[in-house]
């Protein structure tokens, strides 16, 4: 356990009225109010009357206290030093372009040379806990296999915000895919639950309403290729392999998709001959609001070597 450091925090007039945990979380930025509620109710937090534990009593505003708050426990995982290509960093929050072929957080067979591994060598120092532990927050993944934009939280309150904005679908999420066959519309949308397949549980199937997460998939072809096209996805939803499923539950699986794709001969030589062994899909786009500037952010990533490849292939 690291040393406790002590936190004065000062409500303004304008609190008057409000729940003491939702104003502490509106003083104190860099901590949710989960967090702020759960020590509030340890006792580390006191008033010029003593110490406060219910989070729920209304302030009067204009008030003092003192917040003991415990320095965060080191993550279980390793700090490792893996490259890593930072789109953006400030002191809340970063967005990484990730490459293909690296897992994001460590799972039994995946402990090390993950993207958490990577960021805890990058963060050292500037973690300032999520739930009382240094780690970065996670609020999406995308597959080991997909390369492209991902956001990570580093403060609690970024982790809160962030996670909120992906619940209520207010993130801005493009993906690039090359599938396979020519659309014959210029673009449509699927809207089909998902769950994990009854069948197989290392899949994602589609299933009736009342089993699964609704999920939305918007769709545009941006090029025809050689029975093939490239796509852009926009997802109002962000659920498991959502775009590999859909996509092939429209008769377009990713080319190169091991688990829900049947590739074609033409294509199977293609893949073969580049060395292209994932499927062909890109975070492309990531747009959200900042959740303590509340700006609002937008970024971009071209498409990767190896994407670009295929496509130059598949050319008419």
């Amino acid at each position: 356990m690291g040393e406790v450091q002590t936190i004065e925090v000062r409500l303004a007039p304008a609190h008057a009225g409000w729940r003491l945990d939702r104003a502490l979380a509106d003083a104190v930025p860099t901590l949710s109010r989960e967090r702020l509620k759960v020590l509030t109710k340890a006792g580390a937090l006191e008033s010029e009357r003593g110490a406060v534990r219910d989070p729920a009593i209304k302030v009067r505003g204009d008030e003092r206290f003192t917040l003991a708050l415990p320095a965060p426990e080191p993550a279980h995982n390793e700090a490792q030093d893996i490259p890593l290509v930072v789109v953006h960093e400030d002191d809340h929050l970063l967005v990484v372009d990730k490459p293909a072929g690296l897992v994001v957080h460590p799972a039994a067979g995946n402990r090390d040379g993950t993207l958490v591994n990577a960021l805890l060598h990058h963060c050292a120092g500037s973690l300032s806990g999520i739930g009382g532990v240094a780690r970065p927050g996670i609020v999406h993944r995308i597959d080991k296999d997909t390369s492209g934009l991902l956001l990570v939280a580093k403060t609690d309150r970024a982790h809160e915000g962030l996670a909120k904005q992906f619940a209520d679908h207010s993130i801005e999420r493009r993906y690039l895919a090359i599938v396979a066959g020519t659309p014959t519309m210029a673009s449509g949308t699927v809207d089909a639950p998902l769950a994990r397949s009854p069948h197989d549980r290392k899949k994602v199937a589609i299933v009736e309403a009342a089993r699964g997460k609704r999920a939305v998939t918007h769709w545009r072809t941006l090029e025809r290729l050689r029975e093939a096209a490239l796509v852009e996805c926009r997802l109002e939803t962000g659920r498991t392999h959502q775009v590999r499923v859909h996509m092939a539950s429209i008769g377009h699986p990713l080319l190169g998709d091991p688990v829900y794709g049947r590739i074609r001969k033409g294509h199977r030589d293609v893949l073969k001959e580049l060395g292209f062994e994932r499927q062909a899909l890109h975070a492309a786009r990531l747009g959200f609001t900042h959740p303590i500037t509340k700006d609002r952010l937008s970024f971009d990533s071209a498409l990767p070597p190896d994407m670009q490849e295929l496509f130059k292939r598949l050319g008419v």
